[in-house]
């Protein structure tokens, strides 16, 4: 086996842009650090809202080639924040967005909503056991705010991970690996909260969103590491700004097609699901990696 770097984290995110909004500055962090840093994305968001009118042609509706240029934006987000691998569920296509809850997309053949999970987890198995990550970072249950893709992405990451861990499972994708850690993303209210009081202070934006448009936003006690990004929130910032169809980003803060303002958060933070915690009791960790033998 090629000899892999001490640190590996992996992330599974359901569409383009997902990743910068929510880790963008955590994942600039680690491969500045020498991290491999991998990001399995599950669609390439075909059916997302277009928002500059430059480029209205491209939705699904239209033209429907969004996916495609959304697979550039991505690659251009990656390049920003200095992640050299990242992939596609399957490879580009092979999962198509499904739109939100209800919609008749959900129902499209090859969407990935109607995906059985155990049909889409092998694939992910694939990637576990061939970068063999100590850390996953993927969505709760309920996708942070119940898009049906958040959903199944959070579904086929955990099934993923037990499956990849047993040995008795398609060994034709390659060795067993146990995940040590598994974490899924989280915004502490107090911190939402005091990002929207910021934005409405500077008046950047017209109209401003609230803490419950933020995927994941629970009560401060339930979250378990914080990671600091304030050295990376120019990549991050960088990052979102490629995804120019999805978001628009002015200084500090930014709008997705809603055009409501939101805070750009410098710091993330985590919830620990499986595996120990590498902080003392009642501290939060610092360091997704803390107490993660290489």
């Amino acid at each position: 086996m090629t000899e892999l770097p001490a640190r590996r984290l992996l992330l599974v995110h359901a569409h383009p842009d997902d990743e910068s909004i929510n880790n963008g500055a955590t994942m600039a962090r680690y491969a500045a650090e020498g991290a491999q840093v991998t990001l399995v994305t599950c669609t390439r968001g075909e059916e997302g809202e277009v928002i500059p009118p430059a480029l209205a042609h491209l939705a699904p509706d239209r033209e429907d080639r969004l996916g495609e240029h959304r697979v550039g934006e991505l690659a251009a987000a990656m390049k920003e924040l200095g992640v050299t691998d990242h992939r596609f569920l399957g490879g580009p296509g092979r999962f198509r967005d499904s739109g939100m809850m209800g919609a008749p997309q959900n129902r499209r053949e090859g969407a990935f909503w109607s995906t059985d999970v155990d049909d889409a987890a092998p694939y992910l198995v694939e990637v576990i056991r061939s970068v063999r990550p100590q850390v996953l970072v993927t969505y709760d249950p309920d996708g942070g705010y119940g898009h049906p893709d958040h959903i199944q992405a959070h579904r086929v990451a955990m099934r993923a991970a037990e499956l990849a861990a047993e040995p008795a499972f398609r060994r034709d994708l390659g060795n067993p690996h146990q995940i040590a850690k598994i974490y899924w993303n989280r915004v502490p209210r107090t911190v939402a909260e005091e990002g929207f009081a910021r934005l409405r202070a500077a008046g950047t934006f017209p109209a401003v969103g609230s803490p419950d448009d933020v995927p994941g936003v629970v009560d401060d006690s339930l979250v378990t590491a914080e990671i600091d990004g304030t050295a990376h929130v120019e990549r991050k910032a960088a990052a979102m700004r490629a995804h120019a169809t999805q978001i628009v980003v002015e200084g500090e803060f930014f709008a997705l097609s809603n055009h409501l303002g939101q805070p750009i958060f410098t710091t993330e933070f985590y919830q620990l699901v499986r595996g120990e915690s590498g902080a003392p009791a009642g501290e939060r960790e610092c360091d997704l990696f803390a107490g993660v033998a290489s």
